[in-house]
C-alpha cells in the first residue's frame, strides 16, 4: 500500500442479487477461498441452479465463478469441511439424491450421484445432510422415508490422473417413526461417530455409529409438532438447538438433561427458518425467520431465561429463509431472502 493512500472503509454489509429466488447457502472453508459461497435456487420446477459466488474485498463486488444445473431445488448445500485444503475442492447438494461436485471455474463438474434405492424407480427425497468435520469421508443424509444413511466417500488421488470421487453406503437406519427432516454430527466423543436427527414425529434422537442397535431420545415436542432444524453448539457438544414447524421460538437442549429445554429463544414474530451457532464461541447463536429478522443471542445466562437478543438485523425486503455463520470467518454471517444473499459483519 502506498503511504499516501487511504485504506478503504470496511463495509458492514455486502449484498449479492441472484437471477432467481434463493434457498440454500453455505460458506466455503478453504483458506485460499475466503469469501466464497455456494447458493442454491428455489424455483418450483425441475430445472434449478447452483451458483458459486465470490466477494472481492478490494472492490466490494460479488462475482459468479460458476453456475450449474441442478434437478429440483437443493434442500441443502455444503462445502467439504476441509479447512486445510487437503481434499479435492468439493461441495455436496441434497435434493432427490445426494450429489458431490468438484468446484472449478468456470465448469463445476458432477463427481457422483449417491442413491441407495437400488431396487426401485421411486426415490425418497433427501431433506438434509451433514458432512463430518473430523472425517470428511463421512456424509450423513436424512430422508422422508424415515431413514438416515451414512455414506463413505472415496476421494483419493490416482497417479497420472485425478480420479473420480465415489461413495458407498456404510449404514442405513430407520431413525424415526415418520419423515426425518434434519441430521447433524456432534463433536462429542471424538466427533466422528455421534449424530442426531429430528423429524415429523417431533423428537430429537441421538445415535452412535459404534452402537446402532439403540438410540437416545433427547427431546420430544409435547404436541408432537414436527421438528424441522437441528444444530449442535460448535464449541460445547452438550448443547443443541432445534426449531419446530411454524414455531416462533428456538429450543436449546442440554443432552445431560434430556427432555427439558434449558432455554427458549422467543423474540421472533413469525416462523423461525434457520439456526446457526457461532463457530468460535459456545454462548452465541443466530436465528432467522419470516419476520425478516436475523437475531444474535448470548446464552451465557442459562438456565436463567434469556429475554432479548444482543444484536438484531432486519432484511427490509424479505423473509430470511436461511442463515450460515462462516466457520473460518467468525465475523461474518450469511443470510438469504428472496433473490438476495447478504453477508453481515457481526
Amino acid at each position: 500500500m502506498a503511504l499516501h493512500s487511504v485504506p478503504p472503509k470496511r463495509k458492514e454489509i455486502y449484498k449479492y442479487e441472484a437471477p432467481w429466488p434463493l434457498y440454500s447457502i453455505n460458506w466455503s472453508v478453504r483458506p485460499d477461498k475466503r469469501f466464497r459461497l455456494a447458493l442454491g435456487s428455489f424455483v418450483e420446477e425441475y430445472n434449478n441452479k447452483v451458483q458459486i459466488v465470490s466477494l472481492d474485498e478490494e472492490t466490494s463486488e460479488f462475482s459468479a465463478k460458476s453456475t450449474f444445473d441442478h434437478p429440483y431445488p437443493t434442500t441443502k448445500i455444503m462445502w467439504i469441511p476441509d479447512s486445510k485444503g487437503l481434499f479435492p475442492d468439493l461441495l455436496a447438494t441434497s435434493g432427490d439424491y445426494l450429489r458431490v461436485w468438484r468446484a472449478a471455474e468456470p465448469e463445476t463438474r458432477l463427481e457422483c450421484v449417491l442413491n441407495n434405492n437400488k431396487n426401485s424407480d421411486f426415490c425418497a427425497p433427501l431433506t438434509s445432510f451433514d458432512w463430518n468435520e473430523v472425517d470428511p469421508n463421512l456424509i450423513g443424509t436424512s430422508s422422508i422415508d424415515t431413514t438416515c444413511t451414512i455414506w463413505g466417500l472415496e476421494t483419493g488421488q490416482v497417479l497420472g490422473r485425478v480420479n473420480m470421487v465415489t461413495g458407498h453406503v456404510k449404514t442405513q437406519l430407520i431413525a424415526h417413526d415418520k419423515e426425518v427432516y434434519d441430521i447433524a454430527f456432534s463433536r462429542a466423543g471424538g466427533g466422528r461417530d455421534m449424530f442426531a436427527s429430528v423429524g415429523a414425529d417431533g423428537s430429537v434422537r441421538m445415535f452412535d455409529l459404534r452402537h446402532l442397535e439403540h438410540s437416545t431420545i433427547i427431546y420430544e415436542d409435547p404436541q408432537h409438532t414436527p421438528l424441522l432444524r437441528l444444530a449442535w453448539n460448535k464449541q460445547d457438544p452438550n448443547y443443541l438447538a432445534t426449531v419446530a414447524m411454524d414455531a416462533c421460538e428456538v429450543i436449546i437442549l442440554d443432552v445431560r438433561v434430556p427432555c427439558t429445554p434449558v432455554a427458549r429463544l422467543n423474540n421472533h414474530r413469525a416462523s423461525v427458518n434457520g439456526i446457526a451457532w457461532a463457530p468460535h464461541s459456545s454462548c452465541h447463536i443466530c436465528t432467522a425467520g419470516d419476520d425478516h429478522q436475523a437475531l444474535i443471542w448470548d446464552i451465557q445466562q442459562m438456565p436463567r431465561a434469556i429475554e432479548d437478543p444482543i444484536l438484531a438485523y432486519t432484511a427490509a425486503e424479505g423473509e430470511v429463509n436461511q442463515i450460515q455463520w462462516g466457520a473460518t470467518q467468525p465475523d461474518w454471517i450469511a443470510i438469504c431472502y428472496n433473490k438476495a444473499a447478504e453477508i453481515l459483519r457481526v
